[in-house]
């Protein structure tokens, strides 16, 4: 896999591992895997460590509507997941 390549693997995502959110701006999740620079893994790593409302689902979650968002998704809960993410840290 390439430095930012995204795989993912809709043919193994069963029916048991999409699952309703309990914030109402996060429909289902699905599963993802990325190889990362490992400078990026520390700095997350130590970011979480450090603020304890954040975990590392929530942490790529923003960072993906972050740049979404900033590179023109019209997508309505992209827009309310980045805006909460800049208020509510």
């Amino acid at each position: 896999m390439e430095f930012n390549q995204i795989e993912t693997r809709i043919e193994e995502i069963k029916t048991d591992e999409v699952r309703c959110c309990e914030n109402e701006l996060d429909h289902m999740s699905i599963s993802l895997e990325a190889e990362v620079p490992e400078a990026l893994y520390i700095g997350m790593k130590d970011f979480i460590s450090g603020n304890e409302k954040w975990d590392q689902s929530k942490l790529i979650s923003s960072a993906i509507a972050n740049f979404l968002f900033q590179n023109g998704s019209d997508d309505r809960a992209v827009t309310e997941k980045y805006l909460n993410d800049i208020f509510n840290l």
